[in-house]
């Protein structure tokens, strides 16, 4: 479970009110020690001078992610995910918070019409095809579209 808020930082509660939720769950993924490190969620190290709170408010996103056909629900939909990650490492987020073996394929759709790369990034998504301030994402077991 401490591995899967690493991963992902889920937040229901910034669903009524905006980016408030956002900073709580943000400090406890960093207190997670070297894995904290590896995702890069602080490059800034160098300059202590700049606006951080400003850029990791920009760094997340809110990505809603919706069941498809029989594949399991997850009881957390909207998740804030870091721009730089990608289609792939989400895919692998999802199969293990869903306990799914790992010989199981799980598709990951955009607007209920294309499967992105794998190796896409969340953000660019975001910019193409995010609105109301989030990127909406449907996942399920078997090829539903595209």
């Amino acid at each position: 479970m401490a591995e899967a808020e690493e991963q992902l930082t889920s937040s229901p509660q910034s669903e009524g009110r905006g980016e408030g939720g956002e900073d709580a769950p943000e400090g406890a993924g960093a207190g997670a020690g070297a894995a904290g490190a590896a995702d890069a969620a602080l490059p800034p190290a160098g300059s202590p001078g700049t606006e951080e709170p400003a850029g990791d408010t920009k760094k997340k996103i809110d990505v809603l992610l919706k069941a498809v056909g029989d594949t399991p629900i997850m009881k957390t939909k909207k998740w804030a995910v870091e721009r730089t990650r990608t289609i792939q490492g989400l895919v692998d987020f999802i199969k293990k918070f869903l306990k799914l073996m790992a010989s199981e394929q799980l598709f990951i759709y955009v607007n209920q019409s294309f499967a992105p790369s794998p190796d896409q990034e969340v953000g660019t998504l975001y910019e193409c095809f995010g609105s109301d301030g989030k990127l909406v994402l449907h996942y399920c077991k078997t090829q539903a579209w595209g």
